[in-house]
C-alpha cells in the first residue's frame, strides 16, 4: 500500500472536483475546502491505497477522516484559546463574580457530556453545520445526529438548571 498504481492515480484524478465540492460541504469554506483536498491527495499520494479499494470511496474516506482530524484540532485550540481569554476575563471580573463563575459550569458541564453528544453539539451549535453534515462528517444517521444533540442540550440543561424549554 506504498504508492498508488497508475489506474488509481487516473481514477484519482477523475474524482477531484468531486471531492473539491465534498471537501466543500464538510467544511462550508472554500480556502479549507482547498486545504482538505489537498491533504487528501497528499495522504493518498504518500500513503497509497489497497489495490482491490474502490478509489473514489478510499479517497472520500480519507477527505472524511482527514476533516475530522481537523475539527478535533480545532476543538482542542478552541478550548485552550477559550480557556486563555477564560482567564484573562476572571482577571477583569470582580472575585466571585456571576460571569465567572458560570463560565466555568459551562465548561464543565460540556466536558461532563459524553464524546459523541459533544462532538455532535459542537458541529451544530458551535461550527454551524446542518444536521445532515454533521451526519456525513462523523458517519451516523442524520436521526442520531439530531437525538445526540438533543440529549446533550438536555444534559446541559439539567446539569446547569436551565429552563429546557428556552433551549
Amino acid at each position: 500500500m506504498a504508492s498508488l498504481t497508475p489506474q488509481q492515480k487516473q481514477a484519482l484524478m477523475a474524482e477531484l472536483a468531486g471531492l473539491k465540492r465534498f471537501g466543500l460541504s464538510l467544511t462550508g469554506n472554500p480556502a479549507d475546502a482547498d486545504d482538505l483536498l489537498q491533504l487528501t491527495v497528499e495522504r493518498l499520494l504518500d500513503r497509497g491505497m489497497p489495490e482491490d479499494a474502490h478509489p473514489a470511496k478510499w479517497a472520500y474516506r480519507v477527505c472524511r477522516n482527514l476533516w475530522i482530524d481537523e475539527i478535533r484540532a480545532r476543538e482542542v485550540r478552541s478550548r485552550h484559546q477559550q480557556a486563555e481569554q477564560a482567564s484573562d476575563t476572571l482577571q477583569h471580573i470582580s472575585p466571585g463574580g456571576e460571569d465567572s463563575a458560570q463560565l466555568e459550569q459551562v465548561a464543565k458541564a460540556m466536558a461532563n457530556l459524553a464524546e459523541e453528544q459533544r462532538a455532535a453539539l459542537t458541529l451544530v451549535a458551535v461550527e454551524g453545520c446542518s444536521y445532515a453534515e454533521a451526519a456525513e462528517i462523523l458517519d451516523v444517521p442524520i436521526g442520531t445526529i439530531m437525538s445526540r444533540v438533543a440529549r446533550a442540550r438536555q444534559a446541559l440543561a439539567d446539569s446547569l438548571g436551565w429552563d429546557r424549554d428556552k433551549l
